[in-house]
This record gives C-alpha cells, structure tokens and sequence, in this order.
C-alpha cells in the first residue's frame, strides 16, 4: 500500500520542518509550501492526498487558498487555526476544509486528526439514491442539488453517504462519527452538529427547517428519503 502524500503549508520554517520530519517518521510521503500560492503550484507538480493548510499566512491567506484548492482538487484538507472561535471554524468548513486544529496542537492530535480525515467510508451504497431534489451519486462521488452539481468536501460526502445507506432510519450520534471519522470519535456531537448543518447549508432548500437532513432529539440524524413522516 502505497503511503499517503501530505502538503504542509505554513510560512514558518520551524512549522514545516517539525511537521515533516513528524509526518515522515510514520510513514506519510510529506511535501511543503511557505504560501498559498506555493501550495497551487505543488498542486499541479503532484497528486496529494491531504493538505495542512495553516490560515494565516502573507499573501493568499489559508481560506482563499482552500477556495482555489476545491476548485481543482478533492484533497483531504486540515486548516491549522490559532483561534478556538466558532466563527473561524465555520469559515474553514465553509471554505471547503474537512477539519480544523487550533494551535497550540499537540503531534498526537494532529495524527489523530490525519487519520481520520484519510479515513474512507467502507459502504455497499453504488446506486444513485434520489431524494426529492437531491441526487447522490455513489459510485462516482457525485451530488446534484436541483440539477446544479453541488461541491462536497470528502468528509461532508463521507457522512451524507453513511446517512443515505440507512435512509428514513435515525442513526445514533455515537455511530456516525466512529464510521466516519473514526473510533476516537464517538462522543464529539457538537463536531457532528457542525458538519451537519454546513450539509444542510448546501443541500436543503430552506436549510433552517430541512426536509432531509433530520435531527433524532437526543439520538442522532436521520436521512429522510420522502415526506410522509
């Protein structure tokens, strides 16, 4: 099996070095860049299969630079942020990142946080599942919101795949995140809630009251393939 390649993208050279040495030391190909627009470039020298992409930086700052990066690639993609605001979180996600650190972050953390963002969804699911207006398309990974394709970060389509496999069944809290995120994952429900709503946010037509989407209280999420609930 062939190791997995990692960009580091941060404009400190201590930053970079560390992390190299790190990631390499357990296996991962690791490549570096000191800005956004280094880290385009190293996008079209090479296949990359996560990018460590720290948000503040001179230049193109990490959101800007993971805009440009969803336009052209489905990299797993970690935004190293120096505040623990919601707000900076959210941009993140919805620049197209599929998690975010806060610095100070400790290596074993961001291994965690590594392995869990490589991690795929092992699933049965090849048909297309239709959903009102919603068309998720397994096999390629592909999802069609009311006939526009709609861009999904690897982790959102992980967790919309998962639900759509049990439609119109509450799957518990606990169970989604270990699918998808891994077993260290089982009892972090604000994490979850998060990324159920940036779904919501790109999926639903009225993302405040959704029609698919569902909240179970107190159990989980449920993918709700009619409305005859």
């Amino acid at each position: 099996m062939n190791a997995s390649t990692i960009l580091v993208v941060d404009d400190e050279p201590q930053i970079r070095r560390v992390m190299r040495t790190t990631l390499t030391g357990k296996g991962y190909e690791v490549h570096d860049a000191r800005s956004g627009e280094e880290a385009l470039e190293r996008l079209r020298e090479r296949h990359l299969d996560l990018i460590l992409l720290d948000i503040n930086m001179p230049g193109m700052g990490g959101l800007a630079a993971c805009r440009e990066i969803r336009t052209v690639s489905d990299a797993a993609i970690i935004m190293l942020t120096v505040r623990d605001a919601e707000e900076d979180k959210i941009a993140a996600l919805d620049a197209g990142a599929d998690d975010y650190v806060t610095k100070p972050f400790s290596m074993p953390e961001l291994l965690a946080r590594i392995r869990a963002a490589l991690r795929r969804v092992p699933t049965d699911l090849r048909e297309t599942v239709i959903a009102g207006d919603i068309e998720i398309h397994a096999a390629e990974r592909r999802v069609i919101v009311r006939g526009q394709a709609v861009r999904l970060t690897p982790k959102e389509f992980d967790l919309l795949l998962y639900l759509a496999g049990t439609p119109n069944v509450p799957i518990p809290h606990a169970r989604l995140l270990q699918a998808v995120w891994g077993p260290d994952y089982g009892d972090q429900v604000e994490y979850l809630r998060t990324f159920i709503n940036q779904l919501r946010k790109k999926l639903e037509a009225d993302p405040a009251h959704p029609r698919h989407i569902l909240t179970e209280p107190w159990v989980g999420y449920r993918f709700q393939t009619g409305f005859g609930q």
